[in-house]
């Protein structure tokens, strides 16, 4: 909804030929389908494992594009952290796993597809992502509204649904279209790594949740990763 009474993307999509409407309809279905899953295998396991196999995903991506030792070192010192830090447990359901490896699959995707409507760059990118959005709505509705109508005559609920909604689609999407109209694949893979750095840095800063020193030492894998990739680019 946001999206749509901001950009109003329909108009564009008129525009768009038919390669680029393809593009962007996929990213509607990837989208709607990669969110549904991830909220049903949090609700089956633990959110570290989600989170976990969720980030194997872009990690073998950002594989493809090592070419030097250097690359191949930041990519390790990356997924140490990334693995260290999140803690994974075997633990759950089976059916929840499958949901938490197609995440893994859809979002790997929606990185690929992402970059594909970024490749233009700026203001064409996000209105291309406008328009997936409002798919990805249609989509994810009839899957949701059964489940959701008790909700709807909430005040709090609906307002804790608009605000997971800015903050977990809006925000976030806005900003990975920027970064994918300037960086590459691999390298925009490699640097969501950083993830589990910033919730750690923001539990120190907001939630007073104290790090231990393996949770420290995962953190500073990730940065010293990031900080040699990108000196192994320049």
């Amino acid at each position: 909804m946001v999206f749509a009474c901001w950009k109003r993307p329909w108009r564009l999509f008129a525009e768009l030929g038919a390669g680029e409407k393809r593009i962007v309809v996929a990213l509607g279905f990837v989208l709607a389908i990669m969110n549904v899953c991830f909220y049903l295998a949090i609700d089956r396991l633990p959110l570290a494992t989600v989170g976990t196999i969720e980030f194997l995903g872009p990690i073998v991506l950002a594989a493809f594009g090592v070419r030097t030792v250097r690359n191949l070192a930041a990519l390790l010192l990356a997924c140490g952290g990334v693995f260290l830090l999140t803690s994974v447990r075997i633990s759950g359901e089976p059916i929840g796993y499958t949901f938490a490896f197609a995440n893994c699959a859809l979002f790997v995707l929606y990185i690929l597809l992402g970059h594909r409507i970024a490749a233009n760059g700026g203001r064409s990118g996000v209105e291309r992502l406008a328009m997936a959005m409002v798919i990805a709505s249609i989509v994810v509705t009839p899957i949701g509204l059964k489940g959701a109508a008790g909700a709807l005559l909430d005040p709090k609920l609906l307002l804790a649904g608009a605000g997971v909604g800015i903050c977990s689609s809006v925000i976030p999407y806005i900003c990975d279209q920027f970064a994918m109209a300037r960086l590459s694949k691999a390298t925009f893979a490699l640097m969501l790594s950083l993830l589990p750095a910033t919730a750690c840095l923001v539990g120190i800063v907001v939630l007073r949740q104290v790090p231990s020193f393996s949770e420290l030492t995962a953190v500073g894998a990730v940065i010293a990763g990031m900080a040699l990739k990108r000196s192994a680019d320049d």
